[in-house]
């Protein structure tokens, strides 16, 4: 395996916002991100989020009303995936908060799965799955499988991977 710009990890995704404090409230109360401290050199209004080892910057748009209109929601667009421990934990509370969504099931040789899909308030397409379940099978390298790093696992996983390099 060959990292040619030697990187250790994903640091953080920026989205820009139609309202930075609707943003802020859901990255926090629905998917449960921490506000972190942003830089004050800034010149431009944002938030910094961080949790499940990713940072999430949310930067205001400059022309919010001319945004892309939120569209159905289409599990092909482009979206972030995040990995759950329940998914029907998952599907009771957005039922509860009334955040619209659809569910999709994958299988792959008897591996069943999970996936359901929902917009934030920008229209940025969420993934909730148990994605863990498939193992990550690299297209060259014989039969070695690697494992999506789950939160009490990572480091370990991270260290296999490096030994193997």
């Amino acid at each position: 395996m060959e990292n040619p710009l030697h990187l250790k990890s994903l640091n953080h995704i920026s989205i820009v916002c139609r309202s930075v404090e609707k943003s802020l409230d859901f990255y926090q109360n629905i998917l449960g991100f921490l506000p972190i401290r942003r830089p004050g050199s800034f010149n431009f209004d944002g938030a910094w989020l961080f949790n499940y080892g990713i940072g999430i910057h949310l930067l205001q748009s400059e022309d919010p009303e001319n945004m892309p209109k939120i569209s159905n929601i289409n599990p092909k667009d482009n979206h972030i995936s995040f990995q759950c421990e329940s998914m029907s934990t998952v599907e009771k509370r957005l039922k509860e908060m009334e955040i619209e969504y659809i569910k999709c099931r994958v299988e792959e040789g008897g591996i069943y799965i999970d996936q359901i899909f929902f917009h934030d308030p920008n229209g940025t397409m969420i993934e909730i799955c148990n994605c863990d379940n498939l193992p990550v099978i690299p297209l060259s390298g014989g039969d070695t499988v690697l494992r999506p790093c789950s939160t009490l696992h990572c480091s370990l996983q991270q260290q296999k991977v490096q030994q193997m390099v």
